[in-house]
This record gives structure tokens, C-alpha cells and sequence, in this order.
């Protein structure tokens, strides 16, 4: 292995660290936006309206949909579906060279 590809692959996985330390800091945003939501609902109705519940269903969405994106599961298409596909169009045009 030469020296670029592990530069490369150290670049990709530091980025992947990245990403997955603001997916952690956005969590726990959300978790102080949904105490101090909550916080206030309390005070203002002791209960009696639950509405910051329509907050955490708003976040925990949000949190979902970014967990999904980051850590690479997607529901429709399976893992590495991109992948997949550039490699068959890939060979796709090599094929189509081969034959003109």
C-alpha cells in the first residue's frame, strides 16, 4: 500500500470521526432543548397540555433520520447501494467500449 492511499483513508476516517462527534453534540443539544421545553411546559401547565411531547417527537425524528444517514443504514435501498451502483455503470461503459 502506498503512501497516498493510507493518506487517503486516514483523511476519509478522520472525516467519519468528525461527522460522528457533531452527531453526538447535536444529541445532546437536543436532549437540553427537550428538558428546558419540557421545563416550561411543567411551569406553565403542570402537565395538563403535554406539548413539548410534539418537541421530542420533532427531535427524536431529526435524531433518526441523521443516526440513519451517518452510520450508513438505509432502509429502501440496503447498505453501500451507491456503491453498487457506480460500480455497475461502471462496467456498464466498459462493456459498451469493448463492443464499438
Amino acid at each position: 500500500m502506498n503512501n497516498s492511499d493510507t493518506d487517503t483513508k486516514y483523511f476519509r476516517a478522520k472525516e467519519r470521526v468528525e461527522a460522528i462527534k457533531a452527531f453526538y453534540n447535536k444529541v445532546f443539544k437536543y436532549i437540553v432543548a427537550i428538558v428546558i421545553t419540557g421545563t416550561i411546559n411543567y411551569y406553565l401547565n403542570e402537565w395538563s397540555n403535554p406539548w413539548f411531547l410534539w418537541v421530542v417527537l420533532g427531535v427524536s425524528i431529526a435524531a433518526a433520520v441523521k443516526a440513519i444517514k451517518l452510520f450508513g443504514y438505509d432502509v429502501l435501498m440496503g447498505r453501500n447501494w451507491e456503491q453498487r451502483k457506480i460500480d455497475e455503470f461502471m462496467k456498464e461503459e466498459e462493456t459498451k467500449k469493448r463492443w464499438e
